[in-house]
């Protein structure tokens, strides 16, 4: 028999028993609960679409010079042919319809049919890809940096698609040729406080028409060479049923606070009131800067402990040791990356992230292909490079891609996207029905 005195307390634990099962099963609950609510919401990317012009629309070299020696004096002309046959273009890029005219055409209705048919095209495509109508859209982010009408690009989405009344909309405008990451950005973080299912469509493009230089300062008549027409239309969930691709981060830096850096892309007027982009030459030292605080800023996202020890002992040693002495240790991003697409913005671009990054040609040569084919089409370029690399056959599931963009302010963005559904190789897209022949040797100088 068990003593007296134990009675009391096996009475006292079976009472509490109970309480201690209820605290066991409820504070878990409701903290796994809380933390699911709290916790920001994964964001997908159901599917992308580019504008592919038509082959009217078409620049050769040619007809290139050829139009501009009515707009530009002999010296102007001879120094954009020049550039011309070092940017690494080839003879299909196109411009807008209204540049095809001698004079070229720069007036409000030529760029709003631009801008309609671009923009249009790019969402018609989109919307049949992913059984979405206009209805369905809960968000609309828009961004073009040069051309900012009223009403806005988001309205003339609206108009068109005819959306619902209560569509969060927003246009972007002047944030350069890496504002595309940014409204991917703004549009996750609506749809993090929006309900959950919700969609959000972002339209990336930039306008040619109204921007073409004719003025006779070579600092700004390299975007006449360079820039040309393009858009993409992206469509964003937090359902993931369907989803072709999660977000997985974004990161933005800003080095505008320095002087040099604000004003190296940097719309002005010349002498004579000839509207244009300056282009400092300082770009490549500036764009370099930027590009250095922004991955030091995703490092410690996406790469495997022993890529960040080391760089934390090579910022160390720096600090310690006379920094001169020491290289700064680069992180190996394609431990963490197995696909780049850096903003396509002209071969020194391309060359200068290829150098900092310690990439192969391999790696960035969707950006380079991008480059030929289609000209430095801005905010979208970046999804002409993502819809190369699955031409290509290259996607595979779990596969994670960098997306890199840099613009003016100074801004480099970036974003980080893992693959859940590789798209058929056979699927349409820009690249449809001209990947067979990429990729192509591209010279320094090409000669016509």
């Amino acid at each position: 028999m068990l003593p007296i005195v134990a009675v009391p307390l096996m009475l006292k634990a079976a009472e509490l028993r109970p309480v201690h099962v209820f605290l066991a099963a409820f504070v878990p609950a409701a903290l796994a609960a809380v933390y699911l609510r709290l916790r920001p919401r994964a964001v997908y990317m159901v599917d992308y679409a580019c504008f592919c012009p038509s082959p009217g629309l078409r620049v050769p070299f040619a007809a290139f010079q050829e139009h501009a020696s009515t707009c530009v004096d002999e010296r102007s002309l001879r120094f954009m042919v020049r550039l011309l046959e070092r940017s690494g273009l080839g003879e299909e890029t196109c411009l807008p319809d209204a540049q095809h005219y001698i004079p070229p055409e720069r007036d409000l209705g030529s760029s709003r049919d631009e801008a309609e048919l671009v923009v249009f095209s790019a969402i018609d495509d989109l919307l049949a890809k992913t059984k979405v109508s206009g209805e369905d859209i809960d968000i609309l982010v828009v961004n073009c940096s040069l051309f900012a009408p009223t009403p806005s690009f988001a309205d003339m989405v609206v108009s068109r698609y005819k959306l619902r009344e209560d569509v969060r909309s927003v246009h972007l405008a002047g944030m350069g040729c890496s504002a595309g990451l940014i409204s991917v950005e703004l549009a996750r973080n609506l749809l993090q406080v929006a309900p959950g299912g919700s969609n959000a469509l972002v339209v990336s493009t930039e306008t040619i028409t109204r921007n073409y230089y004719t003025g006779k300062e070579r600092a700004m008549l390299l975007p006449n060479c360079l820039f040309r027409m393009g858009g993409a239309a992206v469509l964003l969930s937090t359902r993931g049923r369907n989803a072709r691709f999660r977000l997985a981060h974004v990161v933005r830096t800003l080095t505008g606070a320095k002087d040099s850096a604000y004003r190296c892309v940097y719309q002005e007027e010349d002498d004579r009131g000839n509207v244009g982009i300056n282009l400092s030459k300082d770009l490549m030292v500036t764009a370099g800067d930027a590009l250095t605080a922004n991955i030091t800023a995703m490092g410690p996202l996406v790469l495997p402990a022993s890529e960040q020890l080391l760089f934390a002992l090579s910022f160390v040693a720096r600090k310690v040791v006379s920094s001169s002495r020491i290289k700064p240790y680069i992180p190996d991003f394609r431990t963490a990356f197995e696909h780049f697409c850096i903003h396509a913005g002209g071969r020194a671009v391309i060359d200068e992230l290829q150098r900092s990054l310690r990439l192969s040609d391999e790696q960035v040569e969707a950006s380079r292909m991008t480059l030929h084919r289609f000209g430095n089409t801005s905010s979208s370029s970046l999804w002409y490079e993502l819809a190369y690399i699955e031409a290509k056959g290259r996607m595979r599931k779990g596969d994670r891609v960098w997306m890199i963009g840099i613009g003016s302010g100074f801004k480099c963005n970036s974003a980080a996207w893992e693959c859940i559904h590789p798209a058929p190789v056979a699927a349409d897209g820009p690249w449809a029905t001209c990947v067979h022949r990429y990729p192509i040797d591209v010279p320094d100088v090409l000669k016509h």
